[in-house]
């Protein structure tokens, strides 16, 4: 990225990823897509994967019907050594019947960042993500410890959330020249990250993997400084924050309807006041 460029940073966050739906729905609308780059975390990168595609309604599809079916979250399953978060199900039937535009997606100048996690040493990989390996790599991204039993695999490495080493990259697209940054997150302004409340069980739990089980305990850090950044971002930093308002329910395994209907009008009238204030700058 060469220097005073811009980018779109979209964190995850699971079901709360329908304010971003919205929030890239009302960019399309406007025709609001003149980035230099795209950075997704999770659920972020599944939205910003449609978005480059134009795939308006896409997400709001996957996150108001496939992904509140049973068949997807479900805690019984995971009870009886499923997953509570069946990524495997969720890819398969959304591949079968509401595929991304790979072709499209292709086409698109932009280039999208996928962040993941390694699950070797806890740190962050940063993926230029490709048409041919797409759909893997952002699986791989919304993949979360525990509640998705399993890793995925990209290029023969073992890849987990990417929320886990770096839930919102704005850090790294300043790091990599940007200077115009907006940032769409999935918690109301004021949000900030507490360490776990029980270490040990987050240790016994991830035994098998240890430099994982740390990154998982070092979590907040990395997200409350990226926070930091976002309250006070450098001087040569232009930021634009769009956040959900106070009023926002849905939380990471919402899915009560008319409450994720909510959430993403609200990410589009977020929209639509970010592209106000533009208009007027």
């Amino acid at each position: 990225m060469q220097d005073g460029l811009s980018a779109l940073v979209v964190e995850g966050g699971a079901m709360r990823g329908i304010f971003a739906a919205g929030v890239l729905d009302a960019f399309l609308d406007a025709g609001h897509t003149g980035f230099d780059r795209c950075i997704g975390v999770s659920a972020g990168a599944v939205n910003l994967a449609a978005f480059l595609a134009g795939q308006r309604g896409r997400n709001y599809k996957v996150i108001t019907d496939y992904s509140c079916r049973p068949d997807f979250i479900n805690f019984g399953k995971f009870i009886r050594g499923g997953h509570w978060l069946d990524l495997d199900w969720l890819w398969e039937v959304t591949i079968r019947e509401i595929r991304l535009d790979l072709a499209r997606f292709a086409a698109n100048p932009v280039p999208l960042t996928v962040v993941t996690t390694r699950v070797s040493n806890g740190q962050p990989a940063y993926i230029q993500a490709d048409a041919t390996r797409l759909e893997n790599q952002i699986k791989a991204s919304c993949s979360v410890p525990l509640a998705y039993r399993g890793f995925v695999s990209l290029e023969g490495e073992a890849m987990t959330d990417g929320g886990v080493a770096d839930s919102i990259p704005v850090l790294h697209a300043y790091e990599q020249g940007a200077r115009d940054i907006t940032v769409v997150l999935s918690r109301p302004l004021g949000y900030r990250k507490q360490a776990p409340r029980l270490p040990a069980l987050v240790r016994r739990l991830l035994r098998a993997t240890p430099a994982l089980a740390e990154a998982m305990l070092r979590r907040h850090e990395a997200y409350n400084r990226a926070i930091d950044f976002i309250t006070a971002p450098p001087a040569d930093c232009r930021l634009h924050l769009i956040v959900p308002p106070p009023g926002f329910r849905v939380g990471r395994m919402t899915t009560d309807k008319a409450c994720l209907e909510e959430g993403y009008r609200m990410g589009m009238a977020m929209a639509h006041a970010h592209l106000e204030r533009r208009r007027q700058d």
